[in-house]
């Protein structure tokens, strides 16, 4: 191929792309021996705070928090994780937080007598949340109940109704 082809060598090839790099220098009016200012000369930090200089870590995970809109999540997840002291511990025993999706808490009672409890609850939960949360950030509580046994367990199962009012 070398034979179809002449190559310059690579010597050749340095020297030309070092002339051409000095006839940009020359275009741009740099000269050799003088010293520019770095960008990053502009951008080192002097007595007073700058932009450069360490950063608390709770500031700049707030900050981040805020930028990307994630602050009404982390809020939630923050209460979900301690659940047991914004509730109480009566309510964490019979009552657990699912899912937080569009300003919608999701609980899951212990028991169809806890879901009703946590009906008549609602007003007086909404309004803690509210205050550890602020304002607006859990705009409902969906109160599920308990999930019930499902008789299709089994390789060999009957297909219809199933068992309805048999155990009692």
């Amino acid at each position: 191929m070398r034979d179809l082809v002449e190559l310059p060598s690579p010597q050749q090839v340095a020297k030309e792309a070092f002339n051409r790099a000095r006839a940009a220098a020359r275009e741009r009016g740099a000269r050799p021996g003088v010293t520019t200012r770095s960008p990053l000369a502009e951008q080192r930090s002097g007595p007073r705070p700058g932009g450069r200089d360490p950063q608390l870590f709770g500031d700049v995970v707030g900050r981040l928090l805020a930028e990307r809109g994630w602050t009404k999540d982390v809020s939630v997840g923050g209460v979900i994780g301690r659940w047991r002291e914004v509730v109480g511990d009566e309510i964490a025993e019979h009552a657990t937080p699912l899912t937080f999706d569009a300003g919608v808490l999701v609980v899951q009672a212990g028991s169809t007598a806890w879901a009703t409890q946590l009906e008549f609850l609602r007003p007086s939960l909404l309004g803690r949340l509210a205050q550890e949360l602020g304002q607006g950030v859990v705009e409902e509580l969906k109160i599920v109940g308990p999930t019930v046994r499902s008789f299709g367990r089994g390789p060999r199962r009957v297909k219809g109704r199933g068992p309805r009012d048999t155990w009692g």
